[in-house]
């Protein structure tokens, strides 16, 4: 069935045992092809008849979808024409994990954070208005992203303006409604009927032509009424004083009732809905249906017993951070740790599971969750907030008003810095040192190590002279067991290797990168410096001077942030003013948006690999002076 389908148009014409059919063959091409790459399983699964009916219905080239996050639309990417591109999903050059306007005509936006839906569906639909070309819009998010305030500023826009938006809540943890029983699924029918809505709008008719005085008050009894009995079969009327009319909830995985009620809005309802839908994440796929935490986002598996195929070797940075800080909280009772609905992915359940009156999952809510820690850190608490580089550019004014104006000592922990992989653009966390370092009061450090890494941790327990935020990537931790490692101070480098002329500063994990660029300029005759930095903000002033004086004339910074305001630019703007004869080169990501794919693959085709450098600086090194 699933080769039948060639674009969304074909979709319309199956009969409702073909669409099971093909749900059922969805199931088996995203298992399969996720067991092989990896990605968002669980939410996809959870959605594939909601999207088998969203297309049954309308048309998504006249009518937007807008999906948020988009990590649930790989049902959709097949259905929309990419069907023999899915086994490419998520690799270098193959079709994204997310919707992407560049990708495919059917994307009406692009997404990869939460709770954009909304906003950008309100947006696309008005423009469609004001362009004579008015439309349902339909927006398709889920319950965790309605933790978000972005949401609910979306909704109230949209409740105010009355336009022709649809919002489908997929609601997967039941965490907003725990029932979907035989009196709700009658309810939902009726109010999408085209005989109660052309009543209700006859009723309100009538009303308004009555006298003013008996007018308002039956307007009054009327909305009691209504409101009444919606609150005894329906548990959501929070959306209706928003401005919606609210349909549900009704069962995401019955394609005939979806198929229904979304004919039915679409035919009888104008203005503003909220459709409750309730699925299950990881339908369809006993691993992931019993652990949607796991299979929510995973690497590739083996689908048959659901084990990750390839373990790390060594514990990953997130790991270690979970771990010492539970040794942390062990011999201080103010510390706190702090997270957005991202506990397992920054290693924090430990924390959470040893100290539950000292650990905060705030949810979808990163703005909240740094305001909160400011709101700790001024009582004395010793607030740790972990969150992934990308989603940290969500809290930067709550950054800088709220806690560096303030001075407040907050730390930071930002996890996945750097090219994560295979999430690609949206996930990339190659912005914080630029949109950090600008910040006054802050200190800024990364480690190239585990062991550098716990012991980074631990001076940031002890800094309490204002902010300190510490980045780190995805991964397992390396371990350099040949290096012994000076303790760690406020401002200050530490210098691996001496040499002449030449000098390679590092910051955080491209020591590898500088370790190895080191050895090829070696076996070419120079004898370059290895610095470890530490330090973004501030930065080691006394280390440039030194490499100055010492007859340094070429310094090379390795980074895995953009060139634009990162650590390079903090390197060449001391030593500017300090010399003006001293050449910096900066390595880093350019001005670009790095695309999805295998990590190696990444920093090969960006050109921030040894190799690379080396054939990149080699014309400008061999003007300088060699070893002797």
């Amino acid at each position: 069935m699933l080769e039948k389908i060639k674009s969304p148009n074909d979709v319309k014409h199956l009969t409702l045992t073909e669409m099971t059919q093909l749900a059922s063959e969805i199931r088996e091409k995203i298992i399969n092809v996720t067991a092989k790459n990896g990605g968002h399983i669980a939410p996809s699964l959870g959605v594939v008849e909601l999207t088998i009916a969203l297309l049954k219905v309308f048309n998504p080239l006249i009518n937007s979808i807008v999906w948020d996050v988009g990590h649930q639309s790989y049902a959709y990417k097949i259905l929309t024409g990419r069907n023999e591109q899915f086994d490419t999903l998520r690799q270098f050059n193959g079709i994204s994990g997310f919707n992407k306007i560049t990708e495919s005509k059917y994307d009406a936006f692009g997404v990869g954070h939460t709770s954009t839906s909304i906003s950008a569906a309100l947006g696309i639909t008005t423009a469609k208005e004001l362009n004579n070309h008015s439309k349902k819009t339909i927006a398709i998010i889920g319950d965790g992203a309605m933790t978000a305030g972005l949401a609910f500023e979306g909704l109230n826009n949209a409740g105010g303006l009355k336009k022709d938006l649809i919002v489908i809540l997929n609601d997967n943890n039941m965490s907003i409604s725990k029932s979907v029983g035989g009196l709700q699924k009658y309810f939902a029918d009726i109010l999408a009927s085209k005989p109660y809505n052309k009543f209700r709008d006859e009723i309100w008719k009538l009303i308004q032509s009555l006298p003013k005085n008996i007018r308002n008050k039956i307007i009054f009894g009327a909305h009691k009424l209504e409101e009444a009995l919606k609150n005894i079969l329906v548990p959501n009327i929070f959306f209706e004083d928003l401005g919606f009319r609210y349909i549900g909830p009704i069962d995401g995985h019955d394609i005939e009732n979806m198929v229904k009620i979304f004919r039915g809005v679409k035919h009888n309802i104008i203005g503003p809905v909220l459709i409750h839908i309730i699925t299950q994440k990881g339908k369809g796929y006993e691993f992931a249906e019993n652990d949607a935490v796991k299979f929510h986002g995973i690497s590739p598996f083996d689908n048959e017993t659901g084990k990750i195929k390839t373990a790390n070797a060594n514990r990953s940075y997130s790991q270690v951070f979970g771990d010492t800080l539970v040794d942390i909280g062990k011999n201080d009772k103010k510390v706190v740790a702090i997270t957005a609905a991202m506990a397992e992915g920054t290693g924090l359940c430990r924390f959470a599971k040893e100290f539950p009156d000292r650990f905060f999952d705030v949810g979808i809510a990163e703005q909240h969750a740094v305001t909160f820690a400011a709101g700790l850190a001024v009582q004395g608490i010793k607030p740790y907030v972990a969150i992934y580089s990308t989603f940290l550019q969500r809290a930067y004014d709550q950054i800088i008003h709220d806690v560096a104006l303030q001075n407040l000592p907050v730390r930071f922990c930002i996890d996945r810095a750097g090219i994560v992989g295979e999430d690609g653009p949206t996930h990339h966390g190659v912005f914080d040192l630029s949109y950090l370092r600008c910040i006054p009061n802050i200190v800024i450090i990364a480690p190239k190590c585990e062991k550098e890494f716990v012991m980074m941790l631990k001076f940031m327990h002890q800094y309490n002279k204002g902010p300190i935020a510490i980045r780190y990537p995805r991964g397992e931790t390396p371990i350099y067991n040949n290096l012994s490692l000076t303790p760690i101070e406020l401002g200050k480098s530490e210098v691996i290797e001496q040499g002449e002329k030449i000098a390679i500063i590092t910051i955080g994990t491209a020591y590898e990168i500088g370790y190895e660029l080191r050895n090829k300029l070696n076996e070419d005759g120079f004898n370059p410096y290895l610095v470890n930095a530490r330090f973004v903000k501030p930065i080691d002033d006394q280390m440039l001077n030194t490499l100055i004086k010492n007859g340094v004339n070429y310094i090379i910074t390795i980074e895995d942030n953009v060139i634009a305001g990162g650590f390079g630019s903090a390197v060449l703007e001391k030593v500017n003013m300090l010399t003006n004869k001293v050449k910096v080169r900066i390595l880093g990501i350019g001005d670009t948006f790095v695309t999805h794919g295998n990590t190696n693959t990444l920093f090969e085709f960006i050109g921030l690999t040894a190799e690379k450098i080396y054939n990149e600086i080699r014309p400008d090194i061999k003007k300088r002076r060699r070893r002797a």
